[in-house]
C-alpha cells in the first residue's frame, strides 16, 4: 500500500506547536510551585515560533496527505487568526491563574492542545481529520471549564459541557459515517462530486447532512442547542469562557464553512433553509434573553449566542451563483474575525473587574468611569461595536452580512431585516453596561489598578476596533481573497 505523501513544510506551524505542548508538559514536572507560572511565557514563545513558521507559507497553495490537508489563503488566514487569539488568551490567563489556586502547567498544556485543533480546522479536507480536529478543540475545553476544582459551579459547567459535547459528537459522527457509506470516501472534494449525482438526492444523504449540521449546531451554541453555553461560561474560569466564546466557537464555524461550502455545496437548496431558521431563532432568542441578565458573563454568553445567529446567516445564502456564494463565504469569515476582537476585549475587561468584584454583576460596573476611565471607555467601545454601531468594526461585520443577504435576493432581504431588528434589540443590553459605567453613581471605591498584560489587551482591542471601523478595507479584503478556497 502506497503511503500518503507528506510535505513537512506545510505542517511546520502545527509541528512547532505540538513540540511546544510536549515541552510545556515536561518542563512543568520539574518546576517548583513558585515557578509554575513560567509555563505561560514558554507557551507564548511556542505560539510566536509557530506564527513565524506560518509566515514562511504566505503565498502557498498546496496540499499534502493526498489532498486531505490543504494550505491555501483561507487556511493561512485562519491559522494566523487562531495563533493571534491563542497569544491573547495566554495574556488574559497569566495573572488570573497566577493569583488563583490553579494547576498552571496543566492549564497551558490543555489550552495549547485546543488551539492545535483550531489550527488544523481550516486545512482539513477529510471527514475523519475534521472530526479529530473539532474533538481536539472540545475535549480540553471540558477539563478547562471545570478547572476551579473547589467551585461547585465550575464542576457543573464542566459536566454540562462534557455531556452536551459528547452528545453532539455522537450525532455528528453518525452523520459522517452515513456520508462515508453513501460515497465510499472521506475526502470532501470526492464527497462533493459523489453527492453532486443521484446519490446526493437520496433521503439518507439528506438525513446524514442534517445529523452533521445538528452536531455542529451544538458546537457553535445555535438555538435550540445553546442551553449549555450560559451555565458553562458562568462557571468556567473567565479566561476559559473567553476561549470558549471566541476560539472554540470560531473553530466550529470554520469547520462548518469547509464542510458546507466544499463538501455539501450541491445540497445547498436543502440545508440553506435550515440555516435560515437556525439563524433567526438563534439571534432572536439570544438577544431577548440577554435583556434580562444581571451578571456580566451570562450577558456575554447570551450575546455570544446572538452573535452566532448573525454568523449563521451567510450559510442560509448559499446555493446561488458562484459570486454570491463567495460573497456569503467572505461575509461569514469577516464576521468571525471582527467578533473575536470585540469579545476578547470585553472579556479582558471582565477579567480585570473580577479581580475587584468576583461576582461580576452589572451593578459592579457602576461609576467605573471615575475609577478607571480608560477601561470604561474601552468597554464602551466593545459594547458599541458588538451592537453594530458605526464607526466601529462591528458595524462593518454586520454590514458585510447585510450586503450579502441583499445581494442574494429571495429570502435574503427578509433575513437582513431580521438581523437589523435584532441589532436594534441588542442595543438594550449592550447599552445597559454603558449606562452602569458612565451614568450610574457607584459606591466610593479606590481606583482600579490595571495589570500591564490586561491593559495591553484592552487597549489594543479598542484601538483595533476603531481603526477597522474607520479603515474597514484593512481587514475585510482578506476574507474576500480567502474565498479562493472554494471549489
Amino acid at each position: 500500500m502506497q503511503q500518503p505523501s507528506i510535505d513537512l513544510h506545510l505542517i511546520l506551524p502545527e509541528v512547532i506547536l505540538s513540540v511546544t505542548i510536549l515541552v510545556v508538559l515536561v518542563v512543568d514536572l520539574f518546576l517548583r510551585e513558585q515557578r509554575k507560572f513560567l509555563a505561560m511565557p514558554l507557551s507564548a514563545v511556542g505560539v510566536l515560533a509557530s506564527f513565524i513558521a506560518l509566515l514562511t507559507l504566505i503565498g502557498t497553495d498546496a496540499t499534502t496527505f493526498d489532498g486531505a490537508y490543504v494550505v491555501d489563503p483561507f487556511a493561512l488566514l485562519f491559522k494566523g487568526f487562531f495563533l493571534a487569539v491563542a497569544f491573547v488568551v495566554l495574556l488574559l490567563s497569566y495573572g488570573y491563574l497566577r493569583d488563583g489556586d490553579f494547576y498552571q502547567g496543566e492549564y497551558y498544556f490543555l489550552l495549547l492542545m485546543a488551539f492545535l485543533g483550531c489550527m488544523l480546522m481550516p486545512s482539513v479536507r477529510d471527514l475523519l481529520m475534521l472530526f479529530i480536529a473539532i474533538e481536539l478543540v472540545s475535549v480540553p475545553g471540558f477539563l478547562m471549564a471545570a478547572f476551579k476544582k473547589k467551585d461547585a459551579r465550575s464542576n457543573e459547567a464542566g459536566l454540562k459541557f462534557f455531556v452536551i459535547g459528547v452528545l453532539s459528537s455522537t450525532i455528528m459522527l453518525y452523520g459522517m459515517s452515513l456520508i462515508y457509506g453513501l460515497t465510499g470516501s472521506l475526502n470532501l472534494e470526492t464527497i462533493a462530486q459523489k453527492l453532486g449525482g443521484p446519490a446526493g438526492q437520496q433521503p439518507l444523504a439528506l438525513a446524514a447532512i442534517l445529523f452533521v449540521v445538528g452536531g455542529f449546531a451544538f458546537k457553535v451554541s445555535a438555538v435550540p442547542f445553546h442551553f449549555w453555553a450560559p451555565d458553562t461560561y458562568e462557571g468556567s474560569p473567565v479566561p476559559v469562557a473567553a476561549f470558549l466564546s471566541v476560539a472554540s466557537k470560531a473553530a466550529g464555524f470554520v469547520g462548518l464553512l469547509v464542510l458546507m461550502f466544499v463538501g455539501f455545496i450541491h445540497q445547498a437548496s436543502f440545508w440553506a433553509p435550515i440555516f435560515a431558521v437556525l439563524s433567526v431563532a438563534t439571534m432572536t432568542l439570544g438577544n431577548l434573553v440577554a435583556l434580562k441578565q444581571t451578571q456580566i458573563v451570562r450577558l456575554l454568553a447570551y450575546s455570544s449566542v446572538a452573535q452566532a445567529g448573525y454568523m449563521l446567516l451567510p450559510f442560509a445564502l448559499a446555493g446561488g451563483t458562484p459570486e454570491q456564494n463567495a460573497t456569503a463565504f467572505a461575509a461569514a469569515a469577516t464576521y468571525i474575525l471582527i467578533y473575536a476582537i470585540m469579545n476578547l476585549g470585553a472579556f479582558a475587561v471582565v477579567i480585570l473587574m473580577s479581580r475587584e468584584q468576583p461576582g461580576a454583576f452589572l451593578t459592579d460596573y457602576a461609576g467605573l468611569i471615575k475609577r478607571a476611565p480608560a477601561i470604561a471607555v474601552s468597554m464602551t467601545i466593545f459594547m458599541v461595536s458588538l451592537a453594530g454601531i458605526p464607526p466601529t468594526a462591528g458595524f462593518w461585520a454586520k454590514f458585510a452580512v447585510f450586503f450579502a443577504a441583499i445581494q442574494r435576493g429571495g429570502m435574503g432581504p427578509w433575513l437582513a431585516g431580521f438581523m437589523v431588528v435584532n441589532s436594534v434589540i441588542s442595543v438594550g443590553y449592550y447599552f445597559a453596561v454603558v449606562k452602569q459605567m458612565i451614568f450610574v453613581e457607584g459606591e466610593v471605591r479606590h481606583r482600579i489598578r490595571v495589570p500591564v498584560l490586561l491593559g495591553a489587551v484592552v487597549a489594543a482591542s479598542a484601538v483595533l476596533i476603531l481603526v477597522l471601523g474607520i479603515l474597514p478595507a484593512v481587514l475585510t479584503g482578506l476574507p474576500q481573497d480567502a474565498t479562493l478556497a472554494l471549489p
